[in-house]
């Protein structure tokens, strides 16, 4: 139980830390780039580079190499140097960057990737194409394996696809059917 004293020293400062939250919203943080970019770790980073250009139509971009020096300096890996390979969505410069790397010397954990519930962090890509029947024809070709009953409609002619991709991450693609 908290002495009747304790309570009343409380109040103030549970109403100025509440203040003090309230001045943080006031004044929102500024970014410098309207979108985030993404990083994975890939298993076989040729496969999942085809796939991702090929299949899902990224293009890459120049790369970029951190030592092991450095990416332990960042508190990213445990010694181990990092060889990043970059997809964007298109051509513009403040689109989406895709940044997909592997480890072959330190192989990490698969994540149970069977719902997008399964493990916590980021389960999912979302990707925006302008035509739905084009990216079906590519992932036909590519014989990748849609999920649940997809393509499924999200009302008009707006489709949502979903499959994994060859990690097992979970890719949704929502855009129109032209037919």
């Amino acid at each position: 139980m908290i002495p009747h004293t304790m309570k009343l020293h409380a109040f103030p400062f549970i109403t100025l830390s509440l203040l003090g939250c309230s001045q943080l919203l006031a004044n929102p943080a500024e970014f410098s780039k309207a979108v985030v970019d993404i990083g994975m770790v890939a298993k076989d980073i040729e496969k999942t580079a085809k796939f991702y250009t090929e299949v899902i139509g990224l293009t890459e971009v120049k790369g970029f190499k951190a030592s092991a020096e450095k990416a332990t300096s960042f508190g990213l890996t445990d010694n181990q140097p990092a060889d990043i390979r970059v997809f964007m969505l298109g051509n513009d410069p403040a689109s989406t960057r895709l940044k997909i790397m592997s480890f072959p010397k330190r192989e990490g954990a698969t994540p149970d990737q069977k719902f997008i519930h399964s493990t916590i962090g980021i389960s999912y890509l979302t990707i925006m194409v302008k035509d739905m029947d084009d990216a079906l024809a590519r992932l036909k070709k590519a014989n990748v394996k849609l999920l649940g009953k997809t393509p499924a409609s999200l009302g008009g002619n707006t489709r949502i696809t979903v499959f994994h991709d060859p990690d097992g991450n979970f890719v949704e693609l929502i855009g129109p059917v032209k037919g």
